[in-house]
C-alpha cells in the first residue's frame, strides 16, 4: 500500500467494520475506544485503523495493561504506528 492510500481517510464502510472489530469484552476497554471513537472517528486514516487492528488483536489483560500504561508496547506493537494510535487511545479518556 502506497503513502497516500494509509493516509487516505476510512470511509463509512470500514468505519463501521473497525468499530464492530473493536467491541470488547472489557468495559475499562470499551470506555477508552469509546472515547477514541468520539473523539477520532472522523479523522481515522486507513494507517490508523491497521494500527488499531493490531491492538485489537492482543486479549483483553494485554490491552489494558497497555492503554492503563503499566507495560509499554514490545515487539511488534513498539511500532511507530501502533504507539501513535496507543497514544490516541489514551489521550481520548482525558477530559477535553
Amino acid at each position: 500500500m502506497d503513502a497516500s492510500t494509509c493516509d487516505a481517510l476510512l470511509d463509512q464502510r470500514a468505519l463501521s467494520k473497525l468499530r464492530w472489530r473493536c467491541r470488547r469484552g472489557l468495559l475499562e476497554n470499551d470506555l477508552f475506544i469509546d472515547s477514541f471513537f468520539a473523539r477520532h472517528e472522523s479523522g481515522l486514516t486507513v494507517r490508523q485503523a491497521e494500527a488499531l487492528g493490531v491492538l485489537m488483536d492482543l486479549s483483553d489483560n494485554d490491552l489494558l495493561d497497555l492503554l492503563l500504561g503499566r507495560k509499554p508496547p514490545q515487539g511488534e506493537l513498539a511500532r511507530d504506528d501502533v504507539t501513535h494510535v496507543l497514544g490516541m487511545l489514551r489521550a481520548a479518556r482525558l477530559p477535553v
